[in-house]
């Protein structure tokens, strides 16, 4: 059981460095206490990558302001936000004064390896694992903007020691991203390498990680179960993802090899010469 006010106060001179002396940093935390069950580090994984995603939306600086407030889900939020359940929540909201989304950016910001932010600055999973631990978590999340007006992220977490709530309301529209396989991820990069991982851990899947094309290549034929996608960086010190899949093939003929990279247009003009 944690409290949203407790980590805000704990996180704010870390959220500070992390987004400049341009932004100015507002908390605005609930008297009462606002105590919510979820994994600390998921918590601050949720904070810091929403700062980021505000601070890159504020290039000239700005406001950031973190609230938390309680708030009651009834029976007609459930139903338009699928897989909450009316009672008791704690909201947390992350808004900035930045540039804003239109309707089309605000209708992909959710899904894995979207980004607006251009070529080698940004991977486009930091809202994704957002998402996924919030949805985790028995929350739902939000997102209103405008462009020129900011943005405000709502994400709504129930209360840890809350009455037992009604049952979940779900929509046949909305199915959830999920499975149960085994995700092979290979990235050299450990963040985005981890990122990854949670979210597709968030979703059900078992995931195993390497953090070379060589190591995994060596692992692939002795892993059991084995693995049912393989989720690999194009570009890699050493052997690069399409080495990786194409070494990967001559094992197994089968299997299923998903290539992900920010260099991706530059990469397919020189792959062939990259071992």
């Amino acid at each position: 059981m944690l409290d949203v006010n407790t980590t805000f106060t704990e996180l704010h001179k870390t959220l500070c460095r992390l987004i400049g002396e341009d932004i100015h940093l507002i908390l605005k935390t609930n008297a009462a206490p606002a105590r919510i069950r979820i994994d600390p580090t998921q918590l601050e994984q949720v904070v810091f990558n929403l700062s980021v995603n505000a601070r890159d939306a504020m290039p000239g600086g700005g406001d950031l302001v973190f609230e938390t407030a309680n708030f009651t889900v009834d029976e007609a939020f459930a139903r338009s936000h699928p897989g909450t359940a009316p009672g008791a929540y704690v909201q947390l909201s992350v808004s900035d004064s930045g540039i804003g989304m239109d309707g089309r950016t605000i209708s992909q910001i959710f899904e894995p390896f979207f980004t607006t932010k251009g070529q080698d600055k940004g991977t486009g999973l930091g809202l994704a694992m957002v998402y996924g631990i919030v949805r985790q978590a028995g929350g739902a999340i939000t997102v209103y903007s405008e462009p020129g007006v900011g943005s405000a992220f709502k994400i709504y977490l129930p209360v840890a020691d809350a009455p037992e709530k009604g049952p979940v309301v779900e929509a046949v529209q909305d199915i959830p991203l999920s499975g149960k396989e085994t995700v092979l991820v290979v990235e050299d990069e450990s963040l985005v390498r981890k990122a990854l991982a949670a979210l597709l851990e968030a979703q059900g899947y078992r995931v195993v990680t390497f953090d070379s094309g060589t190591v995994a290549l060596e692992r692939f034929a002795t892993l059991e179960p084995r693995a049912d996608l393989v989720i690999t960086d194009m570009i890699m010190p050493g052997m690069n993802g399409r080495i990786l899949e194409q070494r990967l093939k001559t094992i197994d003929p089968k299997v299923r090899v998903l290539l992900m990279s920010g260099h991706s247009d530059d990469f397919f003009g020189r792959d062939r010469e990259i071992g």
